[in-house]
């Protein structure tokens, strides 16, 4: 039986696609002056920006996404649930504290690093060990421990490389930021990510024998 429910799924497939779709209507409603390759998402979302709306909506959105997988993906442990959850209500706090048409906001500069680094620690934190269970199967074999494996996405190796890309996405973006002039195209890859990455854990699970969510 699956370890996860159908609706975790939906809700982890939806959050990459949404946050792909709302940048791109945003960037159309931008107009030609913007440049995807230099400038971050965060000014689609700036108060007075065409796309504002769109843009915002998206991060509530991919936030709520975050949330609601963090809360049906029992398999992993809980305190990367709860990193997740985080990051999906910084994602969701930006509506709150969106950046300035010109210039910078400590505010919003906080919320973003705190959300960037709950979704590229709960990998880490997620990571479920293989638990011993007793087999009855096969001759000889009754009360024998058997250890389970955890699903693939919540195992150390694929989690901790996981991890470590995201936190060298980081260091990309700031490079990208301060030195580069490619922030744009950066962040872009750095988020879209850390959105992807609770789907292949979630898929990892459906292909994992378990209990129902």
């Amino acid at each position: 039986m699956r370890s996860v429910s159908r609706w975790v799924l939906f809700s982890s497939l939806c959050a990459p696609i949404l946050l792909v779709c709302g940048w791109a209507v945003a960037e159309q409603l931008q107009g030609p002056g913007y440049d995807s390759a230099t400038t971050t998402i965060s000014v689609l979302a700036a108060d007075g920006a065409a796309g504002y709306w769109v843009m915002t909506s998206a991060l509530l959105a991919l936030g709520a996404c975050h949330v609601v997988t963090a809360c049906g993906l029992r398999p992993a442990a809980p305190f990367g649930r709860a990193a997740l959850a985080g990051g999906g209500l910084s994602a969701m706090l930006l509506a709150l504290f969106p950046a300035p048409s010109s210039g910078g906001s400590f505010a919003h500069g906080v919320v973003v690093a705190v959300g960037f680094a709950l979704l590229a620690l709960w990998p880490v934190l997620a990571v479920r060990r293989g638990r011993a269970a007793r087999t009855t199967s096969g001759p000889g074999a009754a009360g024998l421990p058997r250890v389970t494996a955890p699903p693939w996405g919540l195992r150390p190796g694929p989690s901790v490389t996981a991890a470590a890309l995201m936190w060298l996405g980081g260091a990309w973006f700031l490079l990208a930021l301060f030195v580069l002039d490619t922030a744009g195209a950066a962040e872009r890859v750095l988020t879209f990510a850390q959105s992807f990455w609770p789907l292949v854990v979630v898929l990892s699970c459906f292909r994992s024998p378990g209990r129902p969510a």
